[in-house]
C-alpha cells in the first residue's frame, strides 16, 4: 500500500467517524467540558465557549429520547438477573425523561420558551434524571463485571490444562469484562459531573472538578464510539 492509499483509507475512517451524529456530540462535549476547566467559572473566552458549545450539543440530542425509550420497552436478554432488569429499565426510563425535558431546556435557552424560571426549574430536573441514570449506570456495570467474573472463572477451571488465552470465548469474555470496566469509570466520572452542573458540593466538586471529570469522560466516550479494529490499535 502506498502512502497516498494509506492516507486515502485514514481519512475514510476519519469521515467514517465524523459522520455519526453522536461521534460530533462527544468531540463538541470534550471542547465543552475542557473550557468549563479552564474558565473554572470565571467569565471570559473560555466561559463563553462553554455555553455556547453546551447551547449547540441539544441541538444533536433532539428527539434522543426516542432511542432511549425503544431501549426502555424492547426485551433484556434471556438470564438476565431480576435486579440488573429492574436497575437497566431504570436507567432507560431516567434517560429518556432526561432527554425530552433537555429539548424544553433548549426552547428556554433560544427564547422560544419564554418562561425562563420554568425552563431553568424543569433544566434541574433533567440533571437530577441523568444524575440518577448514571448511578444505575453504574449498579449495572458492577452486577455485570460480577456476572462475568464468575463464567470467567468457571471457563478457567475448565480450560486449566490450555492457554486460556487461545480459547476464543474467554477472550470475548475478557474483552466484554474490559468493555464494562470502561464503561463503570465513565458512569462514575459521569456521576460527579452531574454533581458538579447540580451544585450539590460546591466546596468540593468546583467549576474546575467538573471540566475535568467531564473532558476525561468526553474522552472515554469518544473512544468508545471507535470500530472494534480501531480501538485495538488505540489500546
Amino acid at each position: 500500500m502506498t502512502t497516498l492509499d494509506a492516507t486515502r483509507a485514514e481519512l475514510a475512517f476519519v469521515v467514517l467517524y465524523l459522520n455519526k451524529a453522536e461521534a460530533r456530540d462527544k468531540i463538541c462535549r470534550a471542547i465543552q467540558y475542557g473550557s468549563k476547566f479552564l474558565s473554572n467559572g470565571e467569565p471570559g473566552t473560555a466561559q463563553n465557549v462553554d455555553k455556547s458549545t453546551s447551547l449547540a450539543r441539544k441541538v444533536f440530542r433532539l428527539f434522543k429520547f426516542v432511542n432511549n425509550l425503544h431501549a426502555l420497552i424492547s426485551p433484556t436478554p434471556q438470564g438476565t438477573p431480576l435486579p440488573l432488569v429492574l436497575l437497566g429499565k431504570a436507567k432507560n426510563a431516567l434517560l429518556t425523561t432526561f432527554f425530552f425535558l433537555d429539548q424544553i431546556v433548549w426552547l428556554g435557552r433560544t427564547g422560544i420558551y419564554k418562561n425562563k424560571e420554568q425552563a431553568d426549574l424543569i433544566g434541574r430536573i433533567s440533571l437530577y434524571c441523568w444524575l440518577s441514570s448514571s448511578v444505575c449506570t453504574s449498579l449495572v456495570e458492577v452486577g455485570e463485571l460480577g456476572r462475568l467474573s464468575a463464567s470467567m472463572k468457571k471457563l478457567e477451571k475448565e480450560l486449566k490444562n490450555s492457554d486460556k488465552y487461545q480459547d476464543e470465548l474467554y477472550r470475548a469474555k475478557l474483552e466484554k469484562s474490559n468493555e464494562r470496566s470502561l464503561a463503570l469509570i465513565k458512569s462514575g466520572m459521569d456521576t460527579v459531573v452531574a454533581v458538579g452542573l447540580l451544585q450539590l458540593a460546591p466546596k468540593k466538586v468546583t467549576p474546575r472538578v467538573t471540566g475535568a471529570f467531564g473532558f476525561a469522560s468526553s474522552l472515554i466516550s469518544c473512544y468508545q464510539l471507535l470500530p472494534s479494529p480501531a480501538k485495538s490499535k488505540a489500546s
